[in-house]
């Protein structure tokens, strides 16, 4: 309430789940370029927005002038993205951005959003349901169950409660579920860790004890 919603929905891009089915332009920059005109900026500022956008995807300059429908699922949606980052949202939410493809083009994906958020400092929402991108790629959690807020903080805490997130349908990484079976087997290993890398450090130390 007392929000200027209007004034609000310029300063987020909301990437939907699926977004490459709203490209329709003749072109991949066409295409980028399509938000900044509706802002009413010039066709010189629109080409330059949509040229850096399309940068901060990682997608390839000599594809530009491809029709959009010619692309691979990944790379059709790295130009959905950019057509919202071409209209210099302050937030970015992406909804699902993994779904439907394969592991390759996911983790290409998540990369890029990664590196999008570290290279300009954007907050990025993610919305998942893929408890090993959450575990990968985000430094805060929010659980919500039934609109209500259910936890709010670090990987690391939010997974130490897996009963109460199977309850409502989620759950921990795969890792964790290894490490805490490790742990009941009597293995020496930290059971919070959420992270193939973090795993594979816990279970060499263990193994470095028992050798001792």
């Amino acid at each position: 309430e007392g929000y200027d919603m209007k004034q609000l929905r310029t300063q987020v891009g909301l990437v939907f789940q699926y977004p490459e089915y709203q490209l329709f332009e003749v072109d991949v920059l066409s295409d980028v370029c399509f938000g900044p005109k509706n802002q009413g900026l010039s066709k010189e500022e629109c080409e330059a927005q949509a040229k850096e956008a399309l940068q901060l995807v990682g997608f390839p300059e000599k594809y530009y002038h491809q029709s959009p429908f010619e692309l691979s699922g990944g790379q059709k949606r790295r130009v959905a993205i950019a057509g919202i980052l071409a209209m210099h949202p302050k937030v970015l939410v992406l909804d699902e951005p993994t779904a439907g493809l394969d592991p390759k083009g996911r983790d290409e994906i998540l990369d890029q959003v990664a590196q999008l958020h570290e290279k300009t400092g954007m907050t990025v929402v993610l919305v998942s349901h893929s408890m090993e991108d959450v575990a990968n790629y985000v430094e805060r959690i929010i659980v919500m169950n039934k609109g209500k807020v259910m936890f709010d903080d670090v990987p690391h805490r939010v997974f130490s409660h897996v009963k109460e997130l199977e309850a409502v349908g989620l759950a921990a990484p795969q890792v964790t579920y290894i490490l805490h079976q490790l742990k009941d087997n009597g293995f020496d290993v930290d059971p919070s860790a959420t992270t193939i890398e973090e795993a594979k450090e816990t279970i060499l130390q263990a193994v470095r004890k028992n050798s001792k």
